[in-house]
């Protein structure tokens, strides 16, 4: 334990008068999980160097029931104030790894403390380092009834053609009416208000993450309608970047909560229109991240791509059937990934091409700015697993020098099922099922995530998958109720 940051963390916590820390971790399946110890625990006791324990048979996939103490260690480098509370509420929040009963072994069932931990220590040890910039999309919502989904007349695809539009709360009301103007379906981007009702909330938002040490660098309304947006933070190290996405999603609700409305991350929540991604970005450097040599960089090719770049590339597609069951892990993220909506279907590559699962950006050709984007993420994951295994595969394309082939210069959306053939293009998996089929052949995925994650991440994700399959859905009734 650093001396120096805990003393650092006490006296935050003494002068800014802070009541209670929540103290986090997350379960398997991505959820962020807190308790709260009285700040004085952590200024006067001795919980930073001890710890405290909990029943980890109560979390998903950690510890069984004959086997269920556990020890979360706080992580003083993670204590933020949280902004927004004050008085007998003023509230500090602190990350944290996950031990067995004694304290001394991690946990190999934290996604934080044992995956994504283990794996940057890794790197680190062949002098390497990687950071990840992750443009995480969500929708605000004025309020949703999951009890009483509507199919809403007022908006419809193709012109009115095919069923209706269904949505979380789009029908007003008795009594209510619709608020104008309206943003209309896949219109959203970039608008300015007053179609973007969301500038003030995503202004708050970004005041808050700041203070909270979460530096964005822009955000805007997205391509979606019904208050679609994203906030870009600047990128950070594997663990890093896992705590910034949690803040990023702890702050986003709780200021969406005290302004009166909804945050949610759930990938697609609206039918017939854009859905929320999770394209992550990434660069491999020799040394410290933008202090060392980018090694995806090189000023005389083509794309500004260096070779060992390209074989990241070669890894990311080579596994990208696996990579999807962890970085689109639940039911709803294949109606996400599905043609006409931006999102990910077919498996390629290509400079500034938005049909492809792996792009190369193209808005700066300087050598600190050359980085790798995949696109087949959403945020309902785990990132701590998804982008460590993001990470993994790329290291195993370089390792094994995997060549991604020639990029795809087309609209891969319009090209042929024959001319996709041709040019050794494969799809992504259709469904959740599929793709845990592909993680459970994908050795070197598993290896990321150790025995105990892999195991209770397949065993949750079936359960889900088969609660699934067995649900009747509003859908059906509507299409075959008449049969």
């Amino acid at each position: 334990m650093n001396d120096g940051a805990v003393e650092r963390a006490r006296r935050m916590l003494s002068r800014g008068g802070i009541r209670q820390v929540l103290c986090a971790f997350t379960d398997v399946r991505g959820y962020l999980l807190t308790f709260s110890i009285p700040a004085r625990e952590f200024i006067e006791g001795s919980v930073f160097e001890e710890g405290i324990g909990f029943d980890g048979s109560s979390v998903r996939g950690f510890g069984s029931i004959e086997r269920s103490d556990m020890v979360w260690k706080p992580d003083p480098t993670t204590l933020r104030i949280i902004p927004w509370t004050e008085g007998i509420h003023a509230s500090a929040i602190m990350f944290g790894d996950v031990y067995e009963a004694g304290g001394s072994e991690r946990a190999d069932s934290d996604p934080r403390g044992f995956v994504a931990r283990r794996m940057e220590e890794k790197l680190k040890g062949s002098g390497r380092s990687a950071v990840f910039g992750p443009e995480i999309e969500f929708f605000v919502f004025d309020g949703v009834d999951i009890r009483n989904l509507v199919w809403d007349p007022f908006v419809t695809p193709n012109g009115g053609e095919g069923d209706s539009w269904g949505a979380p709360r789009v029908l007003p009301r008795s009594g209510e009416i619709y608020e104008l103007p309206i943003i209309r379906p896949k219109e959203g981007y970039f608008r300015a208000p007053p179609e973007d009702r969301t500038l003030e909330y995503r202004n708050e938002l970004v005041y808050y993450l700041e203070r909270m040490g979460i530096i964005v660098e822009y955000h805007h309304h997205e391509v979606a309608t019904a208050g679609q947006v994203e906030l870009d933070f600047k990128p950070l190290g594997l663990v890093d970047v896992g705590d910034a996405f949690y803040i990023y999603k702890f702050a986003a609700k709780n200021v969406a909560r005290k302004r009166g409305l909804l945050a949610t991350f759930m990938p697609k929540p609206i039918y017939m229109d854009n859905a929320s991604g999770m394209h992550t970005h990434q660069s491999l450097w020799d040394g410290r991240p933008f202090g060392g040599t980018n090694l995806f960089a090189d000023p005389d090719d083509e794309y500004g791509l260096s070779q060992l770049g390209r074989y990241y590339v070669g890894g990311l597609l080579e596994h990208a059937p696996a990579l999807t069951a962890l970085n689109a892990p639940t039911v709803n993220s294949y109606k996400r990934l599905v043609p006409g909506f931006e999102a990910p279907i077919y498996i390629a590559w290509s400079p500034s091409n938005r049909s492809a699962l792996v792009r190369v950006p193209a808005y700066f050709r300087k050598p600190s700015a050359i980085r790798i984007e995949y696109r087949g993420a959403d945020p309902s994951q785990n990132p701590y697993l998804g982008i460590s295994a993001q990470l993994a595969a790329g290291l195993d394309g370089i390792r094994r020098k995997i060549d991604p082939g020639d990029p795809v210069m087309k609209d891969i959306y319009r090209l042929s099922e024959r001319e996709r053939r041709e040019l050794g293009i494969g799809e992504l998996p259709t469904s959740l099922k599929e793709a845990l089929e592909y993680l459970a052949s994908d050795e070197v995925i598993q290896r990321v995530l150790g025995s105990h994650v892999y195991d209770a991440f397949m065993e949750l994700k079936t359960d889900e998958w088969n609660q699934y399959s067995l649900y009747i859905t509003p859908w059906e009734f509507m299409k075959y109720f008449d049969v």
